[in-house]
């Protein structure tokens, strides 16, 4: 079977880590012949090559990371037609039997209604997030007025992505339910649980190599360390993780570590600045491998979602988490199944995200508990839920 993923995710190997590139090299395991479209933004001066053996294209598009509002919102709405002229240039002899791509974005609708149109094949959508109502959800985006048309432009579009895409794999039952809840129009047939996935390797470190580690970062020993890794923007909430961490400045025995960036990571080293607090380490992004040595030298791993989420949100760092053998706190919305899950699991603890009494309870209450049991409990999940292997093998068979 010859499969085509196309991504905004730029990347430059199929050896790379992360929820795609290992499930994309979980269909090479099992003998299908993969291609890809993977952007490369046109301020890398970089132009439209192939890597991997002709397999990966990275295409240049215009500059959608780290950039202004007017130049993203132009980028974004070209990258469609840019995937089509580049399908019709570089895969014009090729006849693809699956197209498979992810939210975000959203506005890959016309490119998967050509690949089926062209070559009638099969399309599967891994929706990752639910756009444009995460952005209403905190306020970057409206429903009504003049600034409503831009939610009606791009809810337009994800229907139309919903309409194109022959299965639809939504990373949690509470994530099945909303998308048909609000899609009364989707046949409910094509909707199926398609969790994120990973190669899961064994990151176990020895009594040695932890108290290595925490020195290197600054890591006190002899303390339960909690570490929050990745974004640090507004889905976050990061003025409530700011206020959790001020609530627990009294507790003793306890340290957080927080490694990442985003468009409000300012808070936090406003924070780190301007009080110094003796049990906060801020870290920058890390990369890939050292940062899951990072985590792996610490205790429990955070999880935080802004509280006026409605949607079922469900981040894929629990992943890198659980692969360390840390059990999870979560601190989201009510709606999304995330916390749910790592309750149910038996490798974590879960509170709103609104609530730093709760935080503050929940992290006096871990401080005192024995969590070998949590932590085994982390792995044996992930193992069993969350291996590329098994997902593969629940996912897409049915697809071959």
């Amino acid at each position: 079977m010859r499969l085509l993923f196309i991504t905004l995710l730029d990347f430059n190997t199929f050896n790379e880590s992360n929820i795609y590139t290992d499930l994309l090299r979980e269909f090479i395991r099992n003998g299908h012949d993969v291609y890809c479209i993977s952007p490369v933004e046109r301020r890398r001066g970089i132009r439209t090559h192939f890597e991997e053996d002709g397999h990966l294209l990275k295409l240049k598009i215009g500059n959608i990371q780290k950039t202004n509002i007017i130049e993203k919102g132009f980028s974004t709405l070209t990258v469609e037609r840019k995937f089509i002229s580049a399908i019709k240039k570089y895969f014009s002899d090729i006849k693809f039997d699956l197209i498979l791509y992810s939210t975000p974005p959203i506005t890959f609708a016309n490119v998967v209604k050509f690949v089926k149109k062209r070559d009638g094949a099969k399309t599967y959508l891994m929706l990752k997030d639910i756009f444009p109502q995460n952005a209403v959800d905190i306020g970057m985006i409206q429903t009504t007025g003049i600034r409503g048309l831009i939610y009606r432009y791009f809810r337009k579009k994800e229907k139309k992505l919903y309409e194109f895409s022959d299965y639809i794999g939504c990373m949690s039952q509470g994530n099945v339910e909303y998308v048909l809840r609000h899609n009364p129009e989707i046949d409910k047939s094509k909707v199926e649980v398609c969790p994120n996935c990973i190669d899961v390797c064994d990151v176990y470190l020895t009594v040695q190599e932890k108290i290595a580690l925490r020195d290197k970062y600054g890591i006190p020993q002899g303390k339960k360390v909690f570490v929050y890794g990745g974004n640090l923007g507004r889905p976050q909430d990061v003025k409530f993780i700011v206020k959790c961490l001020r609530a627990c400045s009294t507790l003793d025995g306890i340290y957080f570590v927080i490694a990442g960036s985003g468009t409000d990571r300012y808070r936090l080293e406003k924070y780190m600045r301007e009080e110094n607090p003796s049990h906060v380490k801020l870290l920058s992004h890390l990369p890939r491998e050292e940062y899951d040595r990072m985590i792996a030298c610490c205790d429990v791993g955070l999880i935080f979602l802004d509280h006026r989420f409605t949607i079922p949100n469900f981040p894929s760092r629990l992943l890198s988490y659980m692969q360390a053998g840390l059990p999870v706190l979560a601190c989201t919305d009510r709606n999304t199944d995330v916390g749910k899950v790592i309750v149910d699991g038996g490798f974590g603890w879960w509170c709103e995200s609104d609530d730093t009494k709760s935080f503050l309870a929940l992290i006096s209450e871990i401080q005192e508990k024995y969590i070998s049991e949590y932590k085994e409990n982390a792995w044996q999940y992930l193992n069993r839920f969350y291996d590329v292997r098994e997902v593969y093998l629940k996912c897409f068979e049915h697809l071959l």
